[in-house]
């Protein structure tokens, strides 16, 4: 497989895709990628741009592909057909040069139960040729501490918690500096407190400079996280930008407290819009469907027309409705 420099396709019913920065600024780039099954595509002509320095997330319903794209990556997959470009290598052409600078993360932390966390990271370490046993003690005491495990170092594994095991993953792939961090759902089953560990451990590895990819589908995770975003839907990429940008891009909404039902609705209608209840009698919502309306202007219409408004919001396009409307799956909010 081997990278072409070429522009990123825009196809008319293709994913939106937002300015690109300069030539070079993409930790990860893709084109074309596709990984066949037969006749089943896992993953269908991906383009794909993650810019360096940000935390980016990979979001998508289980079986959507994210895994499957994340092993081509690596070069744990060989692609069907597209083309890989890694810290500015060519993948998988040039690895043996890329890779040393990747940690990663993928399908849950592999670990020895009944070693502790140090002799684990130990090991870990042995097997990496590009590492100096002379300074392996020193690289795992760091590595420890950035993860906040020190305390648990001589601790058995299999004693550790979810999160302090993801945690422990982690500075495994943090054991020589690093770039790039791909992490395929690094909070997939961890309680709260293991949740708010890791995500602000992402944020401070962030914060050093190190480009973060988070395979995730847990909504309010990606949000929490993440700057920018990718969805995939069915092995497609539907959408990529900022989560600013994919907000704009869906519907806001209204919702009427009044008494004057009948009117409300009346006058909602006059508008262009279309009005339901919504849980009580005397609440209507509607989208803001019509182009130029303005909350300010339904508000005014409403009064001019001797409605009597009790309450009144506008609320910003949800991301959960947008993503729902990309995939046509719902997605966990919370986990």
């Amino acid at each position: 497989m081997t990278a072409t420099t070429r522009p990123t396709r825009t196809p008319s019913a293709g994913p939106r895709v937002s300015a690109s920065p300069r030539s070079g600024e993409f930790a990860i780039e893709t084109h074309g990628l596709t990984k066949a099954f037969g006749r089943q595509k896992a993953v269908d002509d991906v383009d794909l741009t993650v810019p360096r320095g940000t935390v980016f997330g990979f979001l998508g319903p289980n079986g959507s592909g994210k895994t499957t794209t994340i092993r081509m990556l690596l070069g744990l997959a060989s692609a069907s057909s597209g083309d890989i470009r890694l810290l500015d290598g060519d993948m998988p052409k040039d690895a043996r040069a890329v890779l040393p600078r990747v940690g990663a993360l993928v399908e849950g932390p592999a670990i020895y139960p009944f070693l502790s966390g140090r002799a684990n990271l130990q090991r870990f370490d042995a097997a990496d040729r590009h590492t100096s046993p002379a300074t392996r003690d020193k690289r795992v005491d760091a590595a420890l501490e950035r993860v906040g495990l020190s305390h648990a170092a001589r601790k058995r594994a299999h004693a550790y918690s979810l999160g302090m095991k993801q945690r422990l993953g982690i500075a495994n792939a943090l054991l020589a500096p690093r770039d790039l961090l791909i992490l395929d759902e690094p909070t997939n089953g961890l309680d709260p407190q293991g949740t708010r560990e890791v995500r602000n451990l992402i944020r401070s590895l962030s914060d050093d400079g190190t480009t973060v990819f988070v395979s995730s589908h847990l909504l309010a995770e990606v949000e929490q996280m993440c700057t920018r975003i990718a969805i995939m839907s069915a092995g497609r990429l539907v959408a990529q930008g900022t989560l600013d940008e994919l907000r704009a891009e869906g519907t806001a909404h209204v919702r009427v407290t009044t008494p004057d039902h009948s009117d409300a609705h009346r006058v909602l209608t006059g508008l262009g819009l279309t009005p339901e209840r919504h849980g009580r009698d005397d609440v209507l919502t509607a989208e803001l469907s019509v182009p130029g309306l303005l909350p300010e202007s339904v508000n005014a219409a409403l009064v001019h027309a001797d409605v009597r408004v009790r309450g009144f919001e506008a609320s910003g396009a949800s991301l959960e409705d947008r993503f729902v409307a990309l995939t046509g799956e719902g997605f966990d909010v919370a986990g």
